[in-house]
């Protein structure tokens, strides 16, 4: 059975509140699709679809993930890859983005169903 605390260290260490630790976490990456700085909620989106040979993973708001899944079916991602300049030029995406701009970074909100095809 593994040990819950080291047998050569003090216990202390574990467990202290030294405020300097807490203010050096890495800074949030920026959302692909968006741009802006991930809020405490990151996805990690695959840009080409996993059912169809994605393997490479992104950082997104959820709400920049609900759009892309709520507009695209898979075989459109799958042909745009990973290039995100191609999905801004979708009229859809470009006003989202326009819309969510000035927007939290934990901001979410409902963006409709996936239209049936």
């Amino acid at each position: 059975m593994a040990r819950k605390y080291s047998k050569h260290g003090p216990r202390e260490d574990l467990f202290s509140d030294d405020e300097d630790q807490a203010d050096k976490g890495p800074p949030p990456p920026d959302c692909w699709l968006c741009g802006r700085p991930c809020g405490e909620t990151v996805v990690w989106h695959h840009p080409v679809p996993k059912s169809r040979g994605g393997r490479d993973t992104v950082p997104m708001h959820p709400i920049c993930q609900n759009m892309l899944i709520t507009t695209f079916s898979n075989s459109e991602l799958q042909r745009y890859g990973l290039d995100v300049d191609l999905l801004k030029l979708d009229p859809r995406i470009e006003k989202f983005l326009g819309w969510v701009a000035n927007k939290d970074p934990d901001f979410n909100a409902t963006l409709g169903k996936k239209k049936q095809r």
